[in-house]
């Protein structure tokens, strides 16, 4: 008696269909989300630059008719310098960010996903650049605020920089993808909810 391929665990049409999930990563997804990152580390540099380089720590610049602010702030801490005691513990999380990553990068089929991963990279690596060669010193560094939105100086919203900018925006979208089914191997679920 002969066996078919299809009768074999292991290798029916399910399998055999699995299409992109099947395995290792797929070179334009790494690629975009390496420029992505680059893109989102440049442009956050530069703007810490010119804020450094141009703006005034306590004379914030008024812009768009006072939807935005433009501050020099440098943060110890997050959001609002909450955790500014524990500088080191967002250095140590910006290090774990980076590594998952690396991690996933070599499974990684889906664009959609190395955009929403590459922000958050571009951005984890921002503020750590920042924690590791700024001020104070190594693992203490403060992070270069400088967009006040709606008044100057966190009067309504946390003083922010381009990096944080990101970090956002690759969070939200990483959680559409999830929601959406759209898994990081490039196959499709079935949505959330």
């Amino acid at each position: 008696m002969t066996m078919s391929n299809t009768s074999r665990p292991g290798t029916g049409p399910a399998l055999r269909d699995a299409g992109p999930a099947a395995t290792g990563f797929s070179a334009a997804a790494v690629t975009v989300l390496g420029v992505v990152a680059v893109l989102a580390v440049t442009l956050d540099q530069l703007v810490k630059a010119l804020s450094t380089d141009r703006l005034t720590e306590n004379e914030p610049v008024r812009t768009l008719g006072g939807l935005v602010y433009l501050c020099l702030w440098r943060n110890s801490g997050a959001a609002w310098s909450v955790g500014s005691r524990h500088t080191w513990m967002f250095t140590l999380v910006a290090v774990a960010v980076v590594g998952w990553i690396g991690w996933v990068a070599v499974r990684l089929r889906s664009k959609p996903w190395a955009v929403a991963l590459g922000l958050v990279l571009g951005g984890a690596l921002g503020n750590l650049g920042d924690r590791l060669f700024r001020d104070p010193g190594v693992l203490r560094g403060h992070v270069v605020d400088m967009i006040s939105l709606f008044g100057p100086d966190a009067q309504y919203f946390p003083v922010f920089n381009v990096a944080d900018m990101c970090l956002t925006v690759g969070v939200v979208l990483a959680v559409v993808l999830e929601l959406t089914g759209r898994a990081r191997d490039g196959s499709r679920r079935q949505p959330t909810g």
